[in-house]
């Protein structure tokens, strides 16, 4: 997908849209990530890495929870697969994601990430270690909370070594 193509796919921001006014997502995590490198220091020489990731691991879980919880109640007409894939401008700004999408319908949206400007930033920052935990493991926890129904599988990442990251979003049509 050229970045033309990409563009075209990504819905501009209106002032009615339940994104307007937000920063970009890259630029999120790269602020959240400088205040959570040194307490997350902090809580390994208190607790070890082990403890002090899992309570990183359980805390960003519940962030992205709440946050994709904001979305889905400023989403006019409620929440589905396609709205869910209207927001997908915010990850992909200032040139985040380079991606390819595969399949975009209601119920199935699939696409491979290439570059992931996120993990970059994570290892240019030092926290290369923990970038699964500040960025990858929000992506099934924001479907929980954005609606019940929508599903992410994933089997790589490019943050832990793979050639590219393959999201596999279905909606079900119940919540499991």
């Amino acid at each position: 997908m050229t970045e033309a193509s990409e563009a075209a796919a990504t819905p501009a921001v209106s002032g009615s849209s339940p994104t307007a006014g937000e920063i970009g997502i890259l630029a999120r995590r790269t602020i959240e990530a400088g205040i959570i490198a040194p307490i997350f220091r902090e809580m390994c020489a208190q607790l070890g890495e082990q403890k002090a990731q899992a309570i990183l691991d359980k805390a960003i879980r519940e962030a992205a929870i709440g946050a994709a919880r904001s979305f889905a109640a400023r989403t006019p007409g409620g929440t589905s697969l396609r709205s869910f894939q209207d927001l997908l401008h915010l990850w992909t700004q200032d040139n985040a994601l380079t991606i390819d999408i595969l399949k975009q319908t209601d119920t199935e949206f699939h696409f491979n990430v290439r570059r992931c400007r996120y993990a970059e930033t994570y290892r240019e920052m030092g926290l290369g270690p923990i970038g699964h935990l500040l960025s990858c493991n929000r992506d099934a926890a924001f479907c929980e909370g954005y609606d019940p129904r929508l599903k992410l599988e994933r089997t790589q990442t490019l943050m832990q070594g793979a050639s590219h990251c393959d999201f596999r979003y279905r909606l079900n049509e119940k919540a499991e």
